[in-house]
């Protein structure tokens, strides 16, 4: 099994919501190591950059809306074929549609509302951990 690391980011939801602690805690339980955590207010630049795969859909605005109209807690975890394990223990990102257990199913109430965004591939984490972390920022 591939040792991987993926980006995180605790959306406005979870942070309104207190859910918070209880995601870290669930992903520290399924066994994912903790490289890097900080909390920041994204700007458009960055989610502009993030979200650039979406800037044409009709509902970007409301996408950068969300996600600056709080601070976000941005991580790094690292574990076995973290990518697609951090993905299934979030369910799917429409929270609607995520089964009871899993991390949207349990806190997350719509598709953007879903409590956190994960990377979907270990290229895109990449580019994204190096998109939100400085290189001393990740242990």
């Amino acid at each position: 099994m591939a040792i991987e690391r993926s980006l995180i980011l605790l959306k406005p939801d979870c942070l309104k919501g207190g859910h918070a602690g209880e995601a870290v805690g669930r992903f520290e339980k399924a066994g994912f190591a903790l490289r890097g955590a900080k909390m920041i207010q994204l700007t458009d630049e960055i989610l502009n950059e993030h979200y650039a795969h979406l800037t044409d859909r009709p509902f970007f605005p409301e996408i950068t809306g969300f996600m600056k109209s709080t601070p976000v807690v941005a991580l790094i975890l690292e574990g076995e074929n973290a990518v697609a394990n951090i993905r299934d223990l979030l369910g799917p990102t429409d929270s609607t549609q995520a089964p009871t257990g899993t991390i949207r199913g349990d806190m997350g109430t719509t598709s953007m509302e879903n409590i956190c965004h994960a990377s979907d591939s270990v290229e895109n984490a990449q580019i994204e951990i190096a998109r939100f972390f400085d290189e001393s920022e990740v242990f």
